[in-house]
This record gives structure tokens, sequence and C-alpha cells, in this order.
């Protein structure tokens, strides 16, 4: 006979309900550990990352910038008065010498007043010989007025002599004698007036004269002056070197266009006395300095050079640097040609520095993938950095000599702490 066993069943319930909740606590710690765990470090292969030492020692500060080739002297050529072109005899290139004709400009009212100055001083010479004609013939009057005088006081001199001889012997009465002395100075008196006379005469006629050749002077300083004009509306170079251009407000000068005193008709480089015009950002340029050391990459040769000009505007956040070339030109260095500098800014004798990151900016504090030393994998670190070249960069923090980096772009990396390298 079977005995009923009182209470097994509730047993059974509770360690049935005992289980539960232990593997459900189980299982909720398991998934509580298995979020927090980490997500795998993303791998890298290694040939696709650019690795750089930090180092110790001397580091030449400088900084880097593109532009072009430019003259150093450029001679403008303005128009030397109104005209109309009528003939183009160069173009933008084209080599040039002092007497090179580069273009010919027509100006009739210019032709016309010259030829009518010519007419002008025909005129004025032919009335200068005129005058001098009636005046000489005025003055021969005079001369001959003179002439007359004086003879006639020869002649009371005479008379006066004898009279007075006379009257000694009791020849002559005391009042002829007076008669005849009277006479002879009243023809003194007339001569010396007579003279005075023909010498205001005189001076008078050099004056008319010498007024009469000004005036013709004058006209031929205005033709001189004028014939120049006209000469001048042929344009020439003035110079030897290269066409830079032959534009007006940036079209090119055509025939039969009129141009305006002072309108630039041409600007003329002197070839051989080119300088390099250097764009820096503004940021880099606040530490140059003229008179420093400079190499500028033509692409062909580089060519020494110094800072002569720093351009005090900033144009799309740079500043133009102007260096001069103190080597010879390498072939095919011509204006306008576009090269690369680089200047010299210091030479830091004794700093931690290493090559620049793609990132990396002066005074600045950035994060870097630290490499293990094994090269298994890199951890990223903050680095600040202190003052910068173009090729290096000084490590203020974060870093110590030996250690290498990562310098490539990691920016897809942003989110990972670590990276693994595989080989």
């Amino acid at each position: 006979m079977d005995i009923k066993r009182e209470g097994v069943a509730k047993k059974k319930r509770i360690k049935l309900t005992l289980y539960s909740v232990l593997l459900l606590a189980v299982l909720g710690s398991g998934s509580y550990y298995i979020s927090k765990l980490k997500p795998a470090a993303p791998s890298v292969e290694w040939g696709t990352i650019w690795p750089g030492t930090v180092k110790r020692g001397p580091m030449l500060r400088d900084v880097k910038g593109s532009g072009t080739l430019e003259p150093e002297d450029i001679v403008l050529i303005p128009a030397p008065s109104e005209g109309q072109i009528s003939k183009i005899l160069v173009d933008s290139g084209d080599r040039v010498k002092p007497d090179t004709i580069l273009m010919v400009l027509t100006n009739p009212d210019m032709d016309l007043a010259a030829n009518d100055l010519d007419w002008q001083i025909k005129k004025a010479e032919a009335s200068l010989t005129d005058t001098r004609v009636q005046l000489e013939s005025k003055r021969l009057d005079q001369q001959s007025e003179v002439a007359a005088v004086e003879s006639d006081l020869k002649q009371a001199q005479l008379n006066k002599d004898t009279d007075e001889q006379l009257l000694k012997m009791s020849l002559k009465s005391d009042l002829e004698v007076k008669l005849t002395v009277a006479k002879w100075e009243n023809l003194q008196q007339k001569a010396q007036i007579e003279k005075k006379k023909l010498d205001n005469m005189t001076d008078s006629i050099n004056a008319q004269l010498d007024s009469l050749k000004v005036q013709i002077e004058e006209l031929q300083a205005q033709q001189q002056l004028k014939k120049k004009q006209v000469a001048d509306l042929v344009i020439r170079a003035g110079t030897e070197g290269v066409v830079q251009d032959m534009t007006y407000m940036g079209m090119p000068y055509q025939v039969g266009q009129k141009v305006h005193t002072g309108d630039v008709l041409a600007r003329v480089a002197q070839q051989g006395k080119l300088k390099a015009e250097i764009k820096i950002s503004e940021t880099q340029a606040k530490d140059i300095a003229v008179g420093q050391v400079a190499q500028i990459d033509t692409r062909n040769g580089i060519i020494p050079g110094r800072v002569i000009r720093i351009d005090p505007n900033v144009v799309n956040g740079t500043r133009q640097v102007d260096c001069k070339l103190d080597g010879p030109l390498p072939p095919g260095a011509v204006p306008d040609l576009s090269v690369d500098g680089v200047i010299e800014i210091e030479r830091l004798t004794d700093v931690v520095y290493v090559e620049r990151p793609v990132f990396g900016q002066p005074n600045s504090q950035v994060s870097l993938f630290k490499i293990d030393s094994d090269q298994s994998g890199a951890s990223r670190v903050t680095v600040k950095f202190g003052r910068a070249s173009v090729n290096s960069i000084e490590v203020l923090d974060g870093l110590k000599v030996g250690d290498q980096v990562v310098l490539s772009d990691m920016s897809e990396h942003d989110q990972n702490q670590r990276i693994r390298f595989t080989h």
C-alpha cells in the first residue's frame, strides 16, 4: 500500500523557481559583461602608414609658398598724346631693343599745328628782314645828318679860328667874331644832339630786332616741341627686354583704336632682372623678415635668394613676399614662370622634434597614434606642438625621443583609441 508523501510537489516547484532565477541572473550578468567589452581594434596595413621617429637636435625652421617669377623693373610706355593707332608692330612676349617700334599713332591736328608753325616762322623771319631794312635805312639817314652837322661844325671851327686871328689884326670887328663863335657853339651842340639821336636810334633798332628774334625763337621752340610730339607718335620700346602686354583694360589694342594722353600702351620687362613673388600663409608670414635667406625652385634648378620686401596686405589669407635672386637664372626662367620658395626663418640648435604630421600646425595640440615598440599596433596620445618648419615640427609634450608615431592621415580612425597593424 502506497503512502502519500505530503509536500513533495511543493518542494519541486520551489527548486524549479530557484533554478530559473539563478539561470536568469547568470544570463543577465553575462550580457552585462559582454556589453562592457570594448570592440576589437581595427587593423591597418603597415605599408599604408607614414611613420616618424621623435628626435632631438638642431632643426631648421622655414616656411614654404608658391608664386611666380616677375621682372624687377617693368618699363611702362605711356601714350605721349592723344592719337589713333595706325600700326601695331609687336606682340606680347616679343623681345625688343630700345629703338624697336612697338606701334605708330596718328594725330591730324598735331600735324596741322606743326605745319602752321612752319608758316608762322617763315612769316616772322620775313617780317624781321623787312623791319631790319627799314630801320637800317633810318639809321643811315641819321648817320648822314650827323655827318652833315659835323662837316658844318668843322667849317664853323675854321671860320671861328680865322676871325679870331683877323680880330687880333684888327681886320674883323668884335661883333663879327662873336657871331662866328656863336654859330660854332650852336653847331657843336647840334652835332652832340644828332650823335645822341644816332646812338638812341641804334639801341632802338637793336631792341626791335631782338624782339622779333625772340618771337621767332619762341615759334621755333614751339615748332621743335610739336615736331618732337609728332615724332613721339612712333612708339618705341626705349629699353631692352620682353613685351609683357599691350592691352587696355584687359583687352589687346587694335588698329584704329583711339588712345588718350597717359594711357599705358605697353609694359616691357627688362630680361635677366627677375625676382620671385611668393605667397606665404599669413600665419607663417609673421616671422619673415627682410634679409632672410630663401631658396627658389624653378623646377629646372634652385636659385639662392633673399627676402627684400614683405607686403603688409593680406589677400585671400596670404601675404606676398618678394625675394631677390642672387644666383644665375637656369634655362627657361622667364617672367610668370611658376616657382616654389622656401624661406629660412631660424636655426634651432637643440629641440625635440618630429617630421611634420599631415595635420600638424605650430603651437597646437593634436591627437596622434603612438606606435608600440614591437610595431604590433598603436594607441592614441595627445601631443603638444611648438614651432614648425616645412618638414619638421617641435614637440613640447606628449612624446619623448625615440617614440614612433603615425604621421599620415588617420582621420578615418578618429573614433578609435587603438589600431593594430598587419604586416
